[in-house]
């Protein structure tokens, strides 16, 4: 019989050592949870590194342009409305277009079709008859030499017909150079994994426990059994017995204690989530006024995000692109659809279409586009996401400042062919054999986004 005890005092003294290792181990777990660390979802080497430019090396061409930064631009501008060959898209097919009409005139016309029709010209009189209502969109914003570019491309496209059906691997190079590595919305986030071994640990914890209180139960009841009582079949009920082993669980003052920790811990972790969670609005995908799809305009066909996105080159905002601009394709594209038609209201009745705005920085934040697409050469995917994938936008990234300051941290600066970085890199070559950083020129300093 003393024997009996001392077993059973063994088995309490050994439950309290499991029952507080197992505390200590979630302690320790606990502290490694990644849900108090800043986002470390951005970029993995960043896309800025590309430099943008185009795929083949083609110079001079033609009237003495640049036919690859013609290229360049005719993706970015006028490949939704004309071909390099003679296939009619909206307008005309430019395949022999010097042939046609001479370098001035094209000049003056594409600058301002407007101003060209007006003054009486027969040629593009015939052009606005043929194609009415629509009219070609001015480019005041293009250089001369910027036009002498694109023409000659279009020469060096069309006596080259390999050279155009690979154009379209162009526009796709223009369109995607940057995929984004930063999770964007699938996968399983760090604090979702943790919550998920958490409760796993609790799972096999209580599972431990109802085997040990079945060990005690059995055991107890063979020190409690009467030596001459082995011939009594007379046994206490399931219920009964097991309403006493849930009762000697809730006073024992060690289980007790894990439950509280447990669901504190549970508590204060929730809490934190929250507490981070507040303000990001990732995975944000309103519904808009015009059921517009970016999987088929920049995805199937590949329509490039300047074009819409005006603003997105030169200046802070990206712009949304007004209802003309819709209007320059859906003029003659699809207008019988219901949504289309939703632009012609807008139009007849001057209003302009509410889109919803889904990426949102607070007001104490500053970013300019222009500085990160133009200069640092940054795809749209590196912080939109797929977006030639979505049927509906949505905000992919956290932009969070964590965020932010680890792409920062992890992009190197897009030095290439730019004299303005010369003596930062030579200066940082003499301390660093690592690539210049965005965080060695700045990128870190709380003035650069909050002013």
């Amino acid at each position: 019989m003393h024997t009996d005890f001392l077993n059973i005092s063994l088995i309490n003294k050994r439950f309290r050592q499991i029952s507080g290792a197992m505390v200590i181990a979630l302690s320790v777990l606990w502290g490694y949870s990644p849900t108090l660390a800043q986002d470390n979802t951005a970029q993995a080497g960043g896309a800025p590194a590309a430099t943008g430019a185009p795929a083949d090396n083609a110079t001079a061409s033609a009237g003495g342009g640049d036919a690859a930064k013609g290229k360049e631009i005719f993706n970015a501008q006028c490949a939704q409305c004309h071909a390099v060959t003679e296939e009619q898209i909206v307008g005309p097919g430019l395949k022999g277009i010097l042939q046609r009409r001479d370098e001035a005139w094209l000049i003056k016309w594409i600058k301002n079709p407007q101003a060209v029709i007006s003054s009486g010209d027969a040629y593009a009189v015939a052009l606005y008859n043929q194609y009415a209502p629509t009219v070609m969109q001015s480019f005041p914003n293009l250089s001369d030499d910027d036009i002498r570019g694109i023409l000659a491309y279009v020469e060096s496209a069309s006596a080259a017909p390999a050279a155009a059906a690979g154009a379209p691997g162009a526009a796709q190079e223009t369109g995607g150079g940057g995929a984004s590595v930063n999770n964007a919305g699938g996968g399983e986030s760090p604090s979702g994994l943790f919550t998920f071994v958490l409760i796993a640990l609790m799972v096999v914890m209580l599972l431990v426990l109802g085997v040990l209180l079945v060990i005690v139960s059995l055991l107890s009841k063979a020190v409690n059994a009467a030596p001459g009582a082995a011939g009594d079949t007379t046994t206490t009920p399931f219920f009964q017995r097991l309403r006493t082993n849930l009762a000697a669980a809730a006073g024992n003052s060690t289980l007790r204690s894990i439950v509280i920790w447990v669901f504190a811990f549970i508590v204060l972790k929730q809490t934190i989530d929250g507490l981070y969670s507040v303000g990001i609005q990732q995975g944000y995908a309103p519904k808009q006024p015009i059921a517009f799809s970016h999987k088929l305009h920049a995805g199937q066909y590949q329509i490039n995000c300047n074009y819409c996105h005006t603003g997105v080159n030169k200046g802070k905002s990206a712009h949304i692109p007004s209802a003309n601009i819709c209007m320059n394709c859906h003029g003659v594209i699809k207008k019988e659809s219901p949504e289309i038609q939703k632009i012609y209201q807008a139009v007849e009745k001057d209003q302009p279409i509410e889109w919803v705005r889904v990426h949102n920085l607070p007001d104490l934040a500053y970013f300019n586009h222009a500085q990160h697409v133009n200069v640092g050469g940054v795809q749209c995917q590196s912080c939109h996401g797929d977006i030639e994938k979505m049927e509906v936008v949505q905000q992919r990234s956290s932009l969070t400042m964590g965020w932010c300051i680890d792409c920062h941290r992890k992009t190197d600066v897009n030095t290439k062919d730019n004299a303005y970085y010369d003596k930062l890199v030579a200066l940082h070559r003499k301390e660093n054999k690592e690539p210049l950083k965005v965080a060695n020129i700045g990128g870190l300093e709380c003035s650069k986004c909050h002013y």
